[in-house]
């Protein structure tokens, strides 16, 4: 029990990824959470007011099985499986973190100053993830897909646009790290 309670090294979790990527290759299947959005709107009926919606869902049903065993494993890994220790982060880091206002900076992957219910029921808080989630899904329309999407199925299937969305994905993260992060707060 103590092994899978530590994280996985790369040696054991990239071959796992491959190994699901070649059956999902071999069966003629592609991975990425966004297509799952389009296939719960065409369930919804969304078909009916918009030619995007309208497709044969039934045959993403497999995909939808893969986003309630992303949440499913999510909720297991958190409350039966997280081993609680401080993150080891270097002391630059630590003094970048406290200037920018985090009070416990390494002591937890989701900081209480980003992601408590106080800080989403802010009105800023409310106007920075209605505006993230229009930006990301449309950029994830935009791209032709999502993150997992390019960066595992596009990727290990060779194809360029996926190589070059993901260089996108990078390069939007540090400016938003960089360069839009310090101006909101």
């Amino acid at each position: 029990m103590e092994y899978i309670l530590q994280p996985w090294p790369w040696y054991i979790s990239g071959p796992c990824i491959a190994l699901v990527m070649f059956l999902l290759l071999y069966f003629g299947r592609t991975f990425g959470m966004s297509s799952n959005l389009r296939t719960l709107c065409t369930i919804g009926g969304a078909g009916k007011r918009a030619e995007f919606f309208n497709f044969n869902w039934r045959s993403q049903k497999w995909n939808l099985i893969v986003v309630l065993g992303a949440v499913l494993g999510g909720f297991i890994a958190h409350n039966f499986l997280s081993n609680p220790i401080n993150i080891d982060l270097s002391q630059n880091t630590i003094n970048d973190l406290e200037a920018l206002g985090f009070d416990n900076a390494g002591q937890s992957l989701l900081p209480p100053e980003l992601f408590s219910w106080d800080a989403v029921f802010s009105f800023k808080g409310f106007l920075i993830l209605l505006m993230g989630g229009f930006l990301v899904g449309f950029g994830t329309r935009y791209a032709g897909g999502c993150t997992s999407g390019h960066g595992i199925t596009g990727l290990s299937s060779l194809q360029l646009p996926s190589l070059i969305a993901i260089i996108g994905f990078f390069i939007g993260g540090l400016i938003m790290v960089h360069l839009i992060y310090p101006i909101l707060f």
